[in-house]
């Protein structure tokens, strides 16, 4: 369970639960584990980690880094912070959304080689911590202000770039759904997939960020999807990550109660 399918806490969003709930609440219906957000975890990441532990579950991962390009690009020292707060969790697996196009400049290469020199001298530092970093390519209707990587094989390349451990590449389905060429992307990310968000696409998508469908509702072919990514190797949990105002309105047990059901009969 991705926290951000409850709202992550966000002030008029979703439940509005405490980690704490959200943690009690998952275990009861037999989830295997939890990611967070960093607005979630404040100075409370060592508590936090244990609670999810004690309740027989795993802390999958932590989102995200603040951004690596674009003009609201982190400092080193800010994303540093994020990478210490993801060990402190227990968290294996920092997400990354990149951020957008650096300033000055046209397309997306300058920026993936801007987001791999920053790479070079981050990843070494997450993998003193323990913490592996995922790219993660979103759909391209966000490209300029948050990311500089559309595809699976865009990440591939920006890892390539980089050359060293601790860096993959995490798949979503809302990202990556449409992508032709999956297929191909996900053999040779045999190795470096670090992360498989699930949610679904709506024929009728209203809102490019806030109406993710819940799975089986969409158009996405969630159980090829999965197949192909545990074909690739990936033996880690399925998370499920729906950004939605309906969701986010809905009464979060019967919102749980349903992600287990949907997870069951269509993914």
């Amino acid at each position: 369970m991705n926290t951000a399918t409850l709202g992550h806490n966000m002030k008029g969003c979703g439940a509005g639960w405490s980690p704490e709930q959200v943690i009690d609440a998952c275990a009861a219906r037999g989830f295997g584990g939890v990611v967070f957000w960093r607005r979630e975890i404040g100075g409370r990441a060592q508590q936090i980690g244990d609670r999810v532990r004690a309740s027989d579950m795993q802390v999958v991962g932590l989102c995200r880094t603040p951004y690596l390009t674009g003009r609201d690009a982190g400092s080193d020292d800010e994303v540093k912070a994020s990478i210490d707060m993801a060990a402190a969790l227990g968290a294996p697996v920092l997400t990354i959304v990149t951020g957008g196009t650096e300033p000055g400049t046209t397309g997306v290469l300058e920026s993936q080689k801007r987001l791999a020199e920053r790479l070079s001298i981050l990843a070494p530092y997450a993998g003193q911590r323990g913490v592996k970093l995922a790219l993660e390519p979103l759909n391209p209707m966000f490209g300029g202000n948050r990311t500089c990587i559309f595809t699976v094989a865009d990440a591939l390349a920006v890892c390539d770039m980089v050359g060293l451990d601790h860096l993959g590449v995490a798949v979503d389905v809302y990202h990556v759904w449409w992508d032709r060429l999956l297929s191909e992307s996900l053999r040779r990310a045999e190795g470096r997939i670090l992360g498989f968000h699930l949610c679904d696409w709506l024929e009728d998508t209203t809102d490019m960020l806030l109406d993710r469908g819940m799975m089986g509702h969409g158009v996405a072919d969630l159980k090829t999807l999965r197949g192909l990514v545990e074909g690739a190797g990936y033996e880690g949990f399925c998370e499920v990550e729906i950004f939605s105002e309906k969701w986010w309105s809905t009464e979060p047990e019967e919102v749980l109660d349903l992600i287990v059901e949907r997870f069951r009969k269509v993914c």
